[in-house]
């Protein structure tokens, strides 16, 4: 059960923003799928916290649960997703108070599924649209919304299984949007072209495949993460990056090119089992950063001019909040990170589940995005 945190905010004005920001617009109750039988129906949530006046200067949000989704918005604040709710949470820099937004309804939390990732859309301050990685009863999907709306489907029927259901969005400079998904706990699913599971897939803003097929790249077993880097990639792109989850053994994260089969191609990064579990990767310029559910740290892998890791790897935050999972950078270089510890695994404090806004203390990050 959620722990009730105190509401209370850091300075008499509260947050004001750099930019503009969409109101909450009143509509129906939003739905996305069928309703799932055995996912458990939530009581009353306990209200999302502020980041306390005198506390962790780290800590921007308290009081959630499991935040696992997270966008950051134009004018400088985030949008936080809770996995096993489906609830969406207004959260901003200044530690002033979060906000409740709306609760996506019809997700299935069995096993690891559930409001896997969000995106923001690439015309968010004409549209307001956020899109999300959901898993109900029978499939996980891409659906998108308004804030207050109701979520239509925009990509359907991707492998559902107890793990291994994937979560990773993104969009690319060109518009589209990357999806990575699970194997569902089959791993011919991942080499299987007709399926959907196993693999990162580009399609536009409607669902539409970009080129003759939606699959961009195969043979993963877990995409949880997606991110990009400045650094240009053989289409002219930012180079695309993948956390790739594995139940047992190290983990990986690939340097995703179109056409590759991930489960012949050796990984750009392996990442031990015991400080594994990768369930988010923002990438600069200069480096990449992955939170590690397991390790209970960020690794930190500087990269080179063509997007290879150089040096040795760095961590931070290494036992200090528990399981970390989303890792977001912002344009001021920050890093947006969230804990996993109410997620049946991890040991939660009082105020879990927390979102932190830290500057990493590591080279990886000083290059400008």
């Amino acid at each position: 059960m959620l722990t009730a945190v105190v509401l209370t905010g850091c300075g008499d004005g509260g947050y004001e923003p750099s930019g503009p920001f969409r109101p909450l617009p009143e509509g129906a109750p939003p739905e996305v799928g069928p309703p799932s039988s055995s996912a458990p129906v939530p009581g009353d949530p306990a209200l999302p916290g502020s980041g306390e006046e005198g506390g962790d200067p780290n800590v921007v949000a308290s009081g959630l649960s499991v935040p696992t989704g997270l966008v950051l918005l134009p004018d400088g604040s985030a949008i936080v997703g809770e996995r096993d709710t489906g609830r969406l949470v207004h959260v901003f820099p200044d530690r002033s108070p979060a906000r409740e937004l709306m609760t996506v309804p019809g997700i299935d939390t069995a096993g690891d599924g559930g409001l896997l990732g969000l995106a923001l859309s690439p015309t968010y301050l004409e549209d307001g649209l956020l899109y999300a990685y959901v898993s109900t009863a029978t499939d996980n999907r891409v659906v998108r919304f308004p804030l207050g709306g109701t979520p239509n489907p925009v990509l359907t029927g991707i492998p559902r299984g107890e793990r291994h259901n994937g979560g990773g969005l993104l969009f690319g400079t060109d518009g589209t949007l990357f999806v990575g998904t699970g194997d569902a706990g089959d791993p011919t699913l991942g080499r299987d072209l007709g399926s959907l599971g196993g693999k990162v897939l580009q399609i536009d803003v409607f669902g539409r495949s970009v080129g003759p097929s939606p699959v961009f790249s195969r043979g993963h077993r877990d995409v949880t993460a997606l991110c990009r880097s400045p650094v240009p990639d053989e289409a002219g792109q930012g180079t695309l990056y993948a956390t790739d989850d594995a139940t047992e053994g190290a983990d990986e994260v690939d340097r995703v090119v179109r056409g590759t089969d991930y489960g012949t191609v050796a990984p750009l990064i392996e990442v031990p089992a015991e400080e594994s579990g990768l369930g988010g990767c923002a990438a600069a310029g200069g480096g990449i950063f992955l939170g590690a559910l397991d390790g209970e740290r960020v690794h930190a892998f500087a990269l080179d001019g063509a997007g290879a890791v150089v040096g040795d790897p760095e961590e931070f935050l290494g036992g200090q909040y528990g399981r970390l999972r989303t890792v977001v950078i912002d344009a001021e270089g920050a890093l947006w990170i969230t804990t996993s510890n109410r997620d049946g695994v991890g040991t939660p404090i009082e105020d879990d589940d927390r979102v932190l806004r830290i500057l990493p203390p590591s080279a990886a990050g000083a290059s400008p995005l």
